[in-house]
């Protein structure tokens, strides 16, 4: 038994691991700087509640990047295409990414002037999610199936310490220095990920395109695109037996934990935290169990299965979001938010693991940007477009039963997931 244990941690020190927890924080840092802690500068510029939940709509790009992942599938970038495909993606959209942050720290947002802010937020999501395109092709081409659980656990913990840096940094440095100073930095997080794509490999399982470079008229041309990077990644996905199940399965999925997110810590902030204590309690202590949990969920997935550690995960998210009613009560006390926080983010941490393998396992080598791109908007969707609406539930509700309608989202996941465990719909 010991020794089977210590054969499926002998993965983790594989080279690509290294890559794999750059490449995680290039795509995880941006995304809080969009959501809460964007949220608390909202906050501390006046916005009310019901806008700074409206905020979540900026994040759509993550809903909708399968649009645009067939270009990125297949056109080639002037003179970064010698790096590679994909290598050469990840550089330009990693530059655009810090440019954007960058600007987003010069401006100031206020109840009368939030829109300009709103737009550029957008453009951020709009160069992170195009990053995530080729982040996710870059890592499910370099791992066989059987490894995908393990590549997910180190990218989902290069993306977490990525939110930490987004997140308890920043609003650590929020005490002492400005929103805008703070972004400045923040920017600078886009290097990471930058670096890391310098020193990586082009996958080996990436596809020869070689033959794109045929001299074609424009109209055959673009007909050969739409046929090979629009139509027949969507068709080999729709050729799954009951595809629209799984369809609503991803986006049902996370939806009970990503309804809260945007809304945590301005509840924080109600029960009398700090932002430094926010900082280091939620994004120091809090990542850490995500970071654990997705360990842990890169384990079961070896050891017990994907379908196992789905459920698992599931049921663990609706138990968990419980907790924060017993924070409601609790009011201002840092031990009650240290367990809420830490058991949230456990839970969090595991099930985001296991959907990533599943969504890993569901994608074709040919066509691996733009499927991937495809179901993960699908998770995004029910954070960015659906939780829009948590900011006018929270005005509207006590805090105890906003965490008690959270929860209750998780129930439609597991019936689904129940009923395509039965049907064989999800495979080991």
């Amino acid at each position: 038994m010991l020794k089977q244990w210590i054969k499926s941690l002998a993965i983790y020190a594989d080279k690509r691991m290294l890559t794999m927890l750059g490449l995680g924080f290039s795509s995880g840092f941006p995304f809080l700087l969009v959501a809460g802690t964007l949220s608390l500068w909202l906050k501390d510029s006046g916005l009310s509640y019901a806008l700074i939940g409206a905020f979540a709509l900026v994040k759509t790009p993550y809903s909708f990047k399968w649009a645009w992942a067939p270009l990125i599938d297949r056109v080639k970038i002037p003179v970064l295409w010698r790096i590679g495909r994909r290598r050469s993606w990840a550089l330009f959209t990693q530059i655009c990414l810090m440019a954007s942050i960058f600007f987003m720290s010069t401006l100031h947002p206020s109840p009368d002037n939030w829109r300009l802010i709103a737009a550029v937020a957008m453009a951020v999501v709009f160069c992170s999610a195009s990053q995530d395109i080729v982040v996710d092709s870059l890592r499910i081409d370099s791992f066989e199936n059987k490894e995908q659980g393990a590549g997910s656990a180190i990218f989902v913990l290069g993306y977490r310490i990525g939110m930490i840096f987004s997140g308890a940094f920043a609003l650590m440095l929020a005490d002492y220095l400005s929103w805008n100073q703070v972004y400045a930095i923040m920017s600078c997080g886009a290097l990471v990920g930058i670096v890391t794509v310098l020193f990586c490999r082009e996958p080996q399982k990436d596809i020869d395109l070689k033959e794109d470079e045929e001299k074609l008229a424009f109209y055959p041309r673009l007909r050969r695109f739409m046929k090979r990077s629009v139509i027949e990644p969507f068709a080999d996905f729709m050729s799954r037996n009951k595809w629209y199940l799984i369809l609503i399965f991803i986006l049902l999925y996370r939806l009970s934990d990503d309804y809260k997110g945007l809304m945590t810590n301005v509840f924080y902030v109600d029960m009398g935290f700090s932002k430094a204590q926010i900082g280091y309690v939620s994004k120091i202590y809090g990542m850490l169990a995500t970071i654990l949990g997705g360990i842990i969920g890169g384990i079961v997935v070896g050891r017990k299965g994907l379908r196992y550690c789905l459920v698992v995960a599931c049921i663990l998210q609706g138990v968990t979001n419980l907790v924060y009613i017993i924070q409601s009560f609790a009011g201002n006390n840092i031990y009650m938010l240290c367990a809420t926080i830490c058991a949230d983010s456990l839970a969090g941490g595991m099930a985001t693991t296991a959907l990533v393998a599943y969504l890993s396992s569901l994608c074709s080598v040919a066509y691996t940007a733009t499927q991937y791109a495809l179901l993960s908007s699908l998770m995004s969707l029910g954070r960015d477009v659906i939780s829009s609406s948590s900011g006018y539930v929270a005005e509207h509700l006590s805090w105890p039963s906003f965490f008690l309608f959270a929860s209750l989202l998780v129930l439609p996941a597991l019936g689904l997931l129940w009923y395509m465990i039965k049907n064989k719909l999800i495979d080991d």
